[in-house]
C-alpha cells in the first residue's frame, strides 16, 4: 500500500475506532494482537511499558515527592531508594521523614544539621543499634582487677571509675583502657566522689574525708557522725559538702574549711543517698538556680533547700505509703525538674516543681527491678540476672544483658550506671564506654560496656 493510500485507510481506521465503544475497542484490539506476528508483538511491548510506567518522583515537584515519601515507612523507602539512582537522591534528601524515623526509634535529633544526606545515614546507624538491643547483643563485658578485699564504694565521671575497698585503698580507673590511673591509700570507703583534684570518701568508720589524687595526703577530715557514713555530694561553687549516715541524719560541712555548718535531722532510718542538684522549675518554695539537696532513706525522701543559707528547713517529704508498708530502693534520680525512685511496685516519678507523683511504671512481670538511670527516652534497671533498658515512651523492656553472680549491697553503692547521656536520647556518639558497673565477690569489678557499631 502506497504511503498517501495508508495514511488515508489510518484516517479512516482511527475515527471509526474513537467511535467505538470500550467494550468494542478492547475486542479490536485482541482481534489485530491476534493477527500480529513476532515483530509487531516485540514493538506493542516496547511501547506499552514506556506508555504505561509513569516515574512520578522525576515528574512530580520536590515537595510534593516529600509529602507522599511521609506516607512510607522507613524500610519501604529504603527498598524504593533500590529502583533507580534518582529515586535514592530524592528519598535520601527528604530530611523531614528520616529524622521522624530516627525520633520513632529514640534518637536525639539536631535540627542544626542541614546535609539532607546526614540523616538517611544517621537512620542506618540508629536502626543497626537498635537491632542490637532487639537482639540483645549491644554489650561487651570487661573486668578490672587490682583490690584485695571488698569493693564497696563505685562512683563513675568522664571515662573514669573511681573504686573504695575494705583494703583501705581507692583507685581510680581509665574503663577505656582498664588501667588503673592513681591508687592511693584511704580508710574503708562506703562512698566515694571526685574530680580532677580531689577525692572525697565516707567511712564505715563514721567519718569524711578530702584526698589530693596527686600526692594521696588527706587535706581534709570531717568529724561528727555517730554511724558509717553511706552518701557524699559536694559542690566547689558553694564550698559546701553533704553527708548522710547511718546515725539517721545529714550533715553539711565547709568544704575548705572542714567544720560543720549544720545538722539536718529528721530522718528515722540510714541515709543511704544524698545528692545536690541546681533547680530547673519554679514553684512556690523554690526557683530555677536554687542550690537543692535531697537525702532519702529506706522509706522518705527529704527536700532541702541549700545555699548561703545554711540552717534550712525541710520543703517537702515524699513517700509512697503513709504506712510504711513500701520500701525505697537506695538509688535516687534527680535531674533538677523530676525525681525518680523504685520501689517494690515500680518507678516512681514525681514533678519537682509541685511534688506531685506524674506517674507510677509498673513492671509486675519482674520484681525487684532496681533503678540504675533515668532519662527523658531510656531507663536502665536491674535485677539479680539481667541489665535492662526500658523504652519510657511504651514502659517496655526493648532489651537486656545478663549479668553475673554479684554482690548486691542493700544500701546501692556496690553497682552504678556508666554513661548517662543516652538515657535522653542516642546519637550515635553516646552509645559508647561504660554502661553498668559492680563489685564481685573475687574483690574485682565487672563492667556492662557499648559494643562497637561494626
Amino acid at each position: 500500500m502506497e504511503r498517501k493510500d495508508f495514511e488515508t485507510w489510518l484516517d479512516n481506521i482511527s475515527v471509526t475506532f474513537l467511535s467505538l465503544t470500550d467494550l468494542q475497542k478492547n475486542e479490536t484490539l485482541d482481534h489485530l494482537i491476534s493477527l500480529s506476528g513476532a515483530v509487531q508483538l516485540r514493538h506493542l511491548s516496547n511501547n506499552l511499558e514506556t506508555l504505561l510506567k509513569r516515574d512520578f518522583l522525576k515528574l512530580l515537584p520536590l515537595e510534593l515527592s516529600f509529602y507522599l515519601l511521609k506516607w512510607l515507612d522507613p524500610q519501604t523507602l529504603l527498598t524504593c531508594c533500590l529502583v533507580s539512582k534518582q529515586w535514592n537522591k530524592v528519598i535520601s534528601a527528604c530530611t523531614e521523614v528520616w529524622q521522624t524515623a530516627c525520633k520513632n526509634l529514640g534518637w536525639q535529633i539536631d535540627d542544626s544539621v542541614q546535609d539532607a544526606l546526614h540523616w538517611k545515614k544517621v537512620y542506618l546507624k540508629a536502626i543497626l543499634r537498635m537491632k542490637q538491643l532487639e537482639d540483645h547483643e549491644a554489650f561487651e563485658t570487661s573486668s578490672l582487677i587490682g583490690h584485695s578485699a571488698r569493693v564497696y564504694a563505685l562512683y563513675y565521671k568522664d571515662g573514669l571509675l573511681c573504686t573504695g575497698s575494705d583494703d583501705l585503698s581507692a583507685k581510680l580507673w581509665d574503663v577505656s583502657t582498664g588501667q588503673c590511673v592513681y591508687g592511693i591509700q584511704t580508710h574503708t570507703c562506703a562512698a566515694v566522689k571526685f574530680d580532677e583534684q580531689k577525692l572525697v570518701t565516707g567511712s564505715f568508720d563514721n567519718t569524711v574525708a578530702c584526698w589530693e589524687w596527686s600526692s594521696g595526703a588527706r587535706t581534709q577530715h570531717f568529724r561528727g557522725h555517730t554511724g558509717a557514713v553511706f552518701s557524699v555530694d559536694y559542690n566547689d561553687e558553694l564550698d559546701i559538702l553533704v553527708s548522710g549516715s547511718a546515725d539517721f541524719t545529714v550533715k553539711v560541712w565547709a568544704l575548705s574549711a572542714g567544720t560543720c555548718l549544720n545538722t539536718l535531722t529528721g530522718h528515722t532510718e540510714w541515709v543511704t543517698k544524698v545528692v545536690l542538684q541546681k533547680c530547673k522549675v519554679k514553684s512556690l518554695l523554690h526557683s530555677p538556680g536554687d542550690h537543692i539537696l535531697l537525702s532519702a532513706d529506706k522509706y522518705e525522701i527529704k527536700i532541702w533547700p541549700i545555699g548561703r543559707e545554711i540552717n534550712c528547713k525541710c520543703l517537702k517529704t515524699l513517700s509512697v505509703s503513709e504506712d510504711r508498708s513500701i520500701c525505697l530502693q537506695p538509688r535516687l534520680h534527680f535531674d533538677g525538674k523530676y525525681i525518680v525512685c523504685s520501689s517494690a511496685l515500680g518507678l516512681y516519678q514525681w514533678d519537682f516543681a509541685s511534688y506531685d507523683i506524674l506517674r507510677v511504671i509498673k513492671t509486675p512481670e519482674i520484681a525487684n527491678l532496681a533503678l540504675l538511670g533515668f532519662g527523658d527516652i531510656f531507663a536502665l534497671l536491674f535485677d539479680n540476672r539481667y541489665l535492662y533498658i526500658m523504652d519510657l515512651r511504651t514502659e517496655s523492656l526493648i532489651s537486656r544483658w545478663p549479668l553475673p553472680e554479684y554482690r548486691k549491697s542493700k544500701r546501692g553503692s556496690s553497682f552504678l550506671a556508666g554513661e548517662a547521656s543516652w538515657l535522653n536520647g542516642l546519637d550515635g556518639h553516646n552509645d559508647t564506654g561504660l554502661v553498668f558497673a559492680t563489685s564481685m565477690p573475687d574483690h574485682s569489678i565487672h563492667l556492662v560496656l557499648w559494643k562497637e557499631h561494626g
